[in-house]
């Protein structure tokens, strides 16, 4: 009885969490940085309607306060998402109108994952084009949705990662605060802005020894109390999806599974071997399990049910061959210390070949049984 309006209906309530902890700790990572810098005001015009609000609920930059720290995140977030409906919204209309058919609820859910993965001082601008990107390369020159084998969301975001590099890279872009007036107010080193992935990863700043130095512990990790993409740091909200998609029978949990498996080995096995040079090969198990985006992007994106794998076996191997590509990518390219984005590209191509191969080998052996009993 599950249709497909059903379906996208049910991976938007499960991305609730996310999008709520997107708002507060967005709001809360810039609060935090600005108590300590002293600072009192937010530039451009966030900052305009930020003291507007505060004219009649003063609620300040105080980040132990939840509602100031929601309120403020949500001038990153909301706007972000506004934009990625509308630039993309209009596309879908206009491949609808020209192809004849309804317009597709499939991208509600691209729509709402995007700005997900996207750091929060990232120009509006950009986020109509890496949408329209998504939209049309990831989706409508295949066909549309069910005929596309790249996730569209994905691929909106690596168009934005090889595009516009500055504006998604680098330790500036994951904290919501003017970063000349943090400057200008000489703090510690230690508060740079830098996701916790890129201090375990980089070997002068101590690795895990670093990022335990600068405060950021594995709990905290987990819940998401950490600087990175606004609706990927928490792996408990992440769960809380998943439970929900679980739930509604639609998220693959061999996928899930099988991911985590490889994630897991692969981390294991750079354990094992060690490294004098390269702190990454020092990151046990567990902390690449709640940093960067591996949680988000093992839960809502490598079981897009049109561009995973379709056989059971196939999941399995689907998601083995991504997380193990996560962690190669994290900790065999130091200058690029998060894998997840283009591993489950890799495994959106690697998909349809597995699954052919997989049919093709129980065909044969259906052939077999079929001649032997006759």
């Amino acid at each position: 009885a599950t249709d497909y309006k059903r379906m996208m209906m049910a991976v938007c309530y499960s991305l609730i969490p996310c999008v709520l902890m997107a708002m507060y700790n967005t709001g809360y990572q810039a609060n935090l940085i600005m108590q300590k810098a002293g600072l009192s005001a937010v530039p451009g015009w966030r900052g305009t309607v930020l003291d507007w609000i505060n004219g009649f609920c003063p609620l300040g930059y105080d980040p132990g306060n939840i509602l100031a720290c929601f309120v403020h995140g949500a001038m990153y977030f909301i706007p972000a998402y506004v934009v990625c409906m509308v630039a993309g919204g209009l596309w879908e209309v206009l491949f609808a109108f020209i192809q004849k058919h309804e317009v597709n609820e499939g991208f509600f859910v691209t729509g709402l994952l995007f700005p997900l993965t996207l750091p929060p001082t990232i120009p509006l601008w950009q986020i109509a084009v890496g949408i329209s990107f998504g939209v049309l390369v990831g989706k409508e020159i295949f066909g549309g949705t069910g005929r596309n084998f790249f996730n569209p969301a994905l691929t909106g975001r690596v168009f934005l990662f090889f595009a516009y590099a500055s504006g998604i890279s680098g330790n500036s872009v994951w904290t919501a605060v003017d970063w000349k007036a943090v400057k200008a107010a000489n703090l510690p080193d230690a508060i740079s802005g830098a996701t916790p992935l890129a201090v375990a990863t980089d070997a002068a700043a101590g690795g895990l020894k670093g990022l335990q130095a600068a405060g950021y512990t594995w709990f905290d990790s987990f819940i998401g109390l950490i600087p990175g993409s606004m609706g990927e740091t928490s792996t408990l909200a992440c769960l809380i999806g998943l439970a929900m998609l679980l739930f509604f029978g639609i998220a693959s949990w061999r996928i899930v599974l099988s991911m985590t498996v490889g994630g897991v080995g692969m981390a294991l096995l750079f354990n094992t071997l060690g490294s004098e040079t390269n702190a990454a090969f020092s990151i046990t198990p567990l902390w690449h399990l709640v940093l960067g985006g591996f949680a988000f992007g093992a839960i809502f994106m490598a079981t897009d049910p049109v561009t995973s794998a379709m056989t059971r076996l196939g999941q399995y191997l689907y998601g083995v061959l991504i997380g193990a590509l996560v962690l190669i990518v994290r900790v065999l390219n130091p200058a690029y210390p998060e894998g997840v984005m283009l591993a489950i590209l890799l495994g959106n191509v690697a998909a349809p070949l597995i699954d052919y191969y997989i049919v093709k080998a129980n065909i044969k052996r259906r052939m077999q049984r079929t001649l032997a009993s006759e």
